[in-house]
């Protein structure tokens, strides 16, 4: 008989995928099966191992995928399977998520589970808008309630004479739409109509709106904006301090909405600067980086490094990238050496980020160009006399062949050898041609020929129309990218004068009239 796996019930956080807790980002990776609702950040999808199912179950106010008694079924079934289940729920699982009801359930059938608590949105919603839910003076109490009273029949009533007047700061969740039904209660049993009253909309993400007003006024601002849900509404003292305290929707590049085409990855650098920034993200990974079939050229041009005669190695080892770096020292341990292979030869960089891996691996360039392209290092090789020289250039099977082109008509003798691959990626369109449709992209980065090119192989494959693409800005890292844009119909908005990620991360703030600190 199989063994019974277990379920994990998660809390995913109030949007921001950054506030995922470090046990549920544990509890993803091992999962074969993630079971996600309609709150939960489909880019927490992407902590799965490679294989993993996703299987969305969404509600959405009245319209469920699928209902709560299905749910549970699919969780005791998958579970019984030997199944490891992360069951994905926005939020905290046990506020208002019906976790219970599935735990119950789960506990019924005897199927092992774990509860990983959330960061529930009744407390990060109202602080990303600058509103403590207590706060000395004003607040030392406060409340969650559910705002949809009326779809729980079977359960106890509110007791709004006693929250109206025993409770300072009240929070509701899934309210927007009972919001008259909230304040004629609350007004009713004794709360004043000049009580201060906030409600957050999509909170932690770069569409992040909140709309202030008083019990007396609320009702007719929601309407006059067209205010919809998801959102989590405060009442009480504490709203007033948002003038104060708002800080997230501050950010100098709060709601821009930023594709990123880099391969997942090296996504992460230049992602990281944009959300620290206040941008929302949006992961277009047009390249996989891959290792080669073929290692005999590398191995070869390694064990000429390692050898103890001075006339057989190399003069000169040029790293053109950080992926280069890290599949070389790969390949080195893979072999049985380290970096002390490198100390007969002299180390060039074509880039910061190139010198900066190379430093992770205690090893200083002797060369890095103040022009971060292969020109700049032709330049001052040329300066420094290559004629007769050995050059290694460890890099990428699809390269610029300008840099040993020219140093082979410099009169070096120059040996490539192809450690990893670029092959397009295949990332799901469909939500990204929606928000470029809607005007919802703001800003699409390259930091590569080849993210432009295979990006646009993307679209036209998808269907996109060209004219798609003319309302986001294009900010690409240095003037290759640029070329490469050009020759694919793209107008060049943003490029930094140094091809690095924090200098195109600076030019992006400079676009819209910010500052880099």
């Amino acid at each position: 008989m199989q063994s019974k796996g277990i379920v994990y019930l998660i809390g995913a956080g109030p949007g921001d995928p950054k506030l995922l807790t470090i046990r549920g980002r544990e509890c993803l990776q091992q999962a074969d099966i993630i079971v996600y609702d309609y709150l939960a950040n489909p880019r927490l999808l992407a902590e799965a191992k490679p294989k993993t199912k996703n299987i969305y179950v969404g509600k959405r106010g009245s319209d469920h995928s699928i209902e709560q008694d299905d749910i549970n079924k699919l969780l005791i079934d998958e579970a019984g399977k030997g199944k490891i289940v992360a069951r994905l729920k926005g939020g905290d699982a046990f506020i208002f998520g019906r976790g219970g009801e599935e735990a119950s359930a789960l506990a019924e059938k005897n199927i092992p589970f774990e509860v990983v608590p959330g960061v529930s949105s009744a407390f990060a919603a109202p602080a990303y808008a600058g509103i403590p839910v207590t706060f000395r003076g004003l607040a030392s109490d406060f409340a969650v309630i559910t705002g949809r009273e009326g779809h729980a029949k079977d359960g106890p009533g509110i007791a709004w004479d006693m929250l109206a007047k025993g409770v300072g700061t009240l929070i509701f969740l899934m309210g927007v739409k009972n919001l008259p039904k909230i304040v004629q209660e609350l007004k009713a049993n004794g709360k004043s109509g000049t009580t201060p009253v906030a409600i957050i909309r999509w909170g932690t993400l770069a569409d992040q709106s909140t709309l202030t007003g008083t019990l007396d006024d609320i009702v007719n601002k929601v309407n006059q904006e067209d205010f919809h849900p998801p959102a989590v509404i405060v009442v009480g003292d504490v709203v007033q301090l948002r003038e104060k305290l708002a800080w997230f929707e501050k950010k100098p590049l709060f709601g821009l909405r930023i594709i990123v085409t880099r391969a997942a990855t090296q996504a992460g650098g230049l992602g990281e600067l944009l959300e620290e920034a206040g941008a929302e993200v949006v992961q277009v990974p047009t390249i996989e980086i891959q290792p080669v079939d073929d290692y005999s050229a590398i191995d070869e041009a390694i064990e000429k490094l390692a050898a103890k005669a001075d006339n057989v190695g190399f003069d000169w080892t040029i790293f053109t990238s950080a992926n280069s770096v890290r599949f070389f020292i790969q390949r080195l341990q893979h072999l049985g050496h380290d970096v002390r292979v490198l100390a007969k030869t002299k180390i060039a960089a074509v880039g910061s980020s190139t010198a900066a891996r190379l430093a992770t691996n205690n090893l200083t360039p002797d060369m890095v160009p103040l022009d971060f392209r292969a020109e700049g290092l032709i330049a001052n090789l040329e300066k420094q006399g290559v004629r007769g020289k050995k050059i290694l250039i460890p890099r990428a099977l699809e390269a610029r062949e300008i840099l040993p082109k020219s140093l082979t008509d410099l009169g070096a003798e120059v040996s490539i050898a192809t450690l990893y691959k670029n092959v397009p990626a295949r990332p799901p369109l469909d939500k990204i041609i929606k928000r470029l449709k809607e005007g919802a992209i703001d800003i699409i980065t390259f930091t590569s020929g080849s993210t432009v090119k295979n990006f646009m192989s993307l679209m036209s494959e998808a269907g996109c129309e060209p004219d798609l693409l003319t309302k986001p800005k294009i900010a690409v890292i240095g003037p290759v990218t640029a070329e490469a844009a050009t020759k694919m119909g793209l107008k060049t908005d943003i490029m930094p004068k140094s091809s690095t990620i924090p200098d195109l991360v600076a030019q992006i703030l400079a676009s819209t009239g910010a500052k880099s600190e």
